[in-house]
């Protein structure tokens, strides 16, 4: 196959994600071929088998910016025949897995729901001579078990949004933190730095601490909850945008103000496009980035491992940065909002 530059396809990458790290948990795998072994790669007539395995897309503007990613690349045009499944719950991306396996695919690609149970997939896959990426969530395995991993880290988002907070100086720190699906890396990593740093500093306290799933509408119950029971609290600390924004929904309907000068600061991740519209007005004060766009990299690690080499680095760690409501300019909208 042509080797591709990684910087062509990362711009139509981009492109594709604008259509739109967490919604409908309900929802089993759903397989989706794309392609058939008889269209002819261009260069060398045979095309590269991938199952994909990926959380729900309509979850978030992230995950449907991750999967159009994902589609744009790994077409019979780009030399690849793809099948996808889809899952918020681990047994069913697990039972999804298996069946790429049986179906003998050439490359395994995992963006994990939970970062337990997986190894028994990966050593089956490991004998059955399939290759093992993983991309976006880290896993709790070996990692010989894995070519390589393409992920954000989700300890580092933690930590920046957290610091951020801490810069803001405030005399106490009263938080309603409202985290995605439990036990998935982006929600260990978001939580992780916040529970360290409430557990070392007297004036910060959590309000309430509770799972909305990723879902605006979930996150706007928790907050409509903790106002009518006369709580008091000026920081919401949402782990990603959606939640954000049902949260901000529930102070609206009170009437209480939020974002720069307003009486509670409003923290988000994913950098949305209309996420980060809503800083740069000042409705929200943070909005930490997560790179959905990790094609491209997992098509430059097939290439080398099609080479018969390995990669140079086993994880493969996105560039990601946080942005502030003071400081955020149109630029930044432009060329970081998915």
């Amino acid at each position: 196959m042509k080797k591709k530059l990684l910087s062509a396809v990362l711009v139509l990458a981009m492109a594709a994600g604008a259509v739109g790290c967490g919604g409908s948990a309900e929802e089993a795998p759903n397989a989706d071929a794309e392609g058939s072994a008889a269209e002819a790669d261009a260069s060398d007539g045979e095309l590269i088998k991938v199952g994909i395995i990926n959380n729900d897309p309509n979850e978030s503007g992230y995950r449907t910016a991750n999967d159009a990613d994902m589609h744009a690349m790994f077409t019979p045009e780009n030399g690849y025949d793809a099948s996808f499944a889809y899952s918020l719950k681990n047994d069913e991306q697990i039972a999804a897995a298996q069946k790429f396996i049986q179906d003998e695919v050439d490359y395994l690609l995992i963006s994990a729901a939970d970062t337990a149970g997986w190894d028994t997939v990966l050593q089956d896959a490991q004998a059955a001579g399939i290759r093992v990426i993983l991309f976006d969530r880290t896993i709790d395995a070996d990692e010989s078990l894995y070519a390589a991993s393409i992920v954000s880290d989700m300890d580092a988002e933690g930590q920046t949004a957290v610091d951020w907070l801490a810069s803001q100086g405030l005399d106490e720190y009263n938080i309603i933190h409202i985290q995605g699906v439990m036990g998935s890396a982006a929600q260990k990593g978001r939580t992780g730095a916040l529970d360290a740093k409430v557990a070392e500093e007297d004036n910060w306290n959590i309000v309430t601490q509770q799972t909305a799933e990723w879902n605006a509408e979930k996150a706007q119950q928790i907050v409509q909850s903790v106002i009518d029971a006369g709580t008091e609290f000026n920081v919401i600390y949402a782990e990603n945008d959606d939640m954000a924004k049902g949260a901000v929904a529930a102070l609206d309907a009170k009437g209480i103000t939020h974002g720069v000068d307003g009486d509670v600061i409003i923290m988000g991740f994913d950098t949305n496009k209309w996420a980060l519209q809503e800083l740069q007005a000042g409705n929200w004060n943070y909005d930490g980035q997560c790179n959905p766009f990790q094609a491209a990299y997992i098509d430059e690690v097939i290439d080398t491992l099609k080479a018969g080499e390995e990669p140079a680095e086993k994880v493969i760690v996105m560039e990601e940065k946080g942005f502030d409501a003071a400081t955020i300019t149109a630029d930044d909208v432009e060329n970081y909002g998915i």
